[in-house]
Order: structure tokens, then C-alpha cells, then sequence
């Protein structure tokens, strides 16, 4: 058994996959850009469909233009606890990939970026660093207020930081600032097929 951060495996593992959690509360510190390309580093070496790295990062450090638009993008609930992040980040995918004849759909573009970005989480919680994940953006505006080129999609925003005290955090939230459990094993892996019935 592997346990950390009041979570306990069922099967032995890394204890960084326990240690990786979604917390609202930040400091405010600002996250060095050496810190968050290295990050995005480690991101960069996720496996992809014909290595078609399909993800692209848009990112934003506290206190700069880039900030302010990428903040302006996520919806009013998660501003109001993003604000104190030390960094924002757009994880986009490109719907397209290189064919023999050109570019042609990419059936697994979402699934490889979602790769990377746990690549990206990973190494967060490896230097200290925290990045929490969301949908919870405008999603008509943001293509356009991120320079999208044809063809891309924006799968999630992150607000990146040094966990924070949750006292800062409005009451509704505070008391869900603590790592979640998962499904057990049997919910989610079968031998051979679905069990009947399994929706």
C-alpha cells in the first residue's frame, strides 16, 4: 500500500500520484518562468499518436498583460480563486495531424494533450508547485483572445501556484480544499470486456 496526502492505493505506486491534488488557495507568489518552462518541458516529452505532439501552451505570469487576458477568460467563480495563482496556462490541442498526403483529423489530439498535461501536473508537484485544472472558461471567447489558428481547440485552463492557506478561500469552497479519493479499481478495469449492464 502507498499512502500520501490522507490517500491510500490499493496497489503499490509512486507516491507523487497521490501527492498530485487540485488545490484553489495560492499564495500569490509568482511562478519563475524558468519554473514553469520547465514544466512545460516535461509536458513536451509526453508519447502522442505518429508523435504528432499535437498541444500547444498559451501561459500567463502574474503581474503581465498576458495575465490579465488569460484571468478574463475563466468564468467569474474560478477568477475570484485563481486570482491568487502565480501563473495561468491554456493547454490547446491541434485537431490536425500530418498525413501521407497533408494534414488529416487526428482521432486521439485531446487524448495526447491530456497526456501532456499530466506530464505537466506532475512535474509541477515535483518542484512544489501545485496546478489545478479547468473547463470552467468562455469557450466562444477564448479561441479567439488566444490567436487559435484553424483547426485548434482549448482543452483546459490551469492556474498554477504555491498552496495557500484555505482560509483565504470563500466559505462554500473552503471545506473541499482537500485531495478527492477515486473510484475503486473494480469500478473502472475489467478482464476481457464490460460487465453486463455496465453503463
Amino acid at each position: 500500500m502507498t499512502s500520501a496526502n490522507s490517500r491510500t492505493a490499493d496497489h503499490p505506486i509512486d507516491p507523487l500520484f497521490l501527492e498530485r491534488w487540485s488545490p484553489r488557495a495560492f499564495t500569490g507568489e509568482a511562478v519563475p518562468q524558468a519554473d514553469l518552462m520547465t514544466m512545460i518541458e516535461a509536458a513536451r516529452w509526453a508519447p502522442s499518436s505518429y508523435n504528432s505532439q499535437p498541444w500547444r501552451f498559451v501561459y500567463g505570469l502574474r503581474d503581465t498583460p498576458a495575465w490579465e487576458t488569460l484571468l478574463g477568460l475563466l468564468v467569474p467563480f474560478n477568477q475570484g480563486w485563481a486570482k491568487n495563482a502565480g501563473a495561468l496556462v491554456f493547454l490547446v490541442s491541434n485537431e490536425m495531424m500530418p498525413g501521407k498526403d497533408g494534414p488529416q483529423p487526428s482521432y486521439s489530439h485531446s487524448f495526447d494533450a491530456g497526456t501532456a498535461s499530466a506530464h505537466f501536473q506532475l512535474q509541477a508537484i515535483r518542484m512544489g508547485w501545485h496546478a489545478h485544472g479547468m473547463v470552467g472558461f468562455d469557450q466562444e471567447r477564448a479561441p479567439a483572445a488566444l490567436g487559435l489558428p484553424p483547426h485548434h481547440r482549448v482543452e483546459a485552463a490551469y492556474a498554477v501556484g504555491r498552496r495557500g492557506d484555505p482560509a483565504i478561500l470563500p466559505e462554500g469552497i473552503r471545506a473541499r480544499e482537500a485531495p478527492s479519493g477515486r473510484n475503486p479499481l473494480s469500478a473502472i478495469a475489467f478482464e476481457g470486456g464490460f460487465p453486463t449492464g455496465e453503463a
